[in-house]
């Protein structure tokens, strides 16, 4: 069951992402913030989790790229899964939920910014309709190493066609 993410499921929001944290291949941050911050950095829509049996097993969100308003369907996202679940197709489900969610919020571009090692989210976005758009190499550090990612995006067939 997929629903609006809100502060009550913060708690295992959180929780999850210091998961991917953890892996070392998710993300360059290296803790999780408070929902204060998570709240005022994410858009106030297009956040969602996965439930099963009304335990979060999931989530997925999207932060704007720039505040310029010619940017502004453009938006940049986050998915996470429990390690529980990884690879049993939560991660497919959120993100085709999030792309659905995104074009009804005018969003005509979502993009992802992944590390190359990790070949699971790479291939999910991919089938998911994302096509690579560049490599950033040495683009930050992560514990002391420079580290590249892979740069996706999605362009809507449906918003901002003319």
């Amino acid at each position: 069951m997929i629903e609006p993410l809100s502060e009550k499921h913060y708690p295992a929001v959180k929780e999850i992402y210091l998961q991917g944290i953890a892996t070392g291949n998710a993300t360059f941050q290296t803790s999780a913030p408070e929902w204060e911050a998570w709240n005022r950095d994410h858009l106030p829509h297009c956040r969602l989790v996965a439930l099963q049996d009304g335990i979060v097993i999931g989530w997925a969100a999207l932060t704007p790229v720039s505040g310029r308003c010619v940017y502004a369907g453009v938006a940049e996202v986050s998915l996470y899964v429990s390690a529980m679940v990884r690879r049993k197709g939560v991660g497919k489900l959120l993100l085709q939920e999030l792309i659905t969610t995104s074009e009804q919020q005018n969003i005509w571009t979502l993009q992802a910014g992944i590390f190359p090692e990790n070949t699971v989210s790479l291939q999910m976005h991919q089938r998911s309709g994302f096509r690579q758009v560049g490599y950033r190499e040495k683009i930050g550090k992560l514990d002391g190493l420079w580290r590249d990612t892979v740069l996706l995006e999605r362009r809507s067939s449906i918003v901002g066609v003319v």
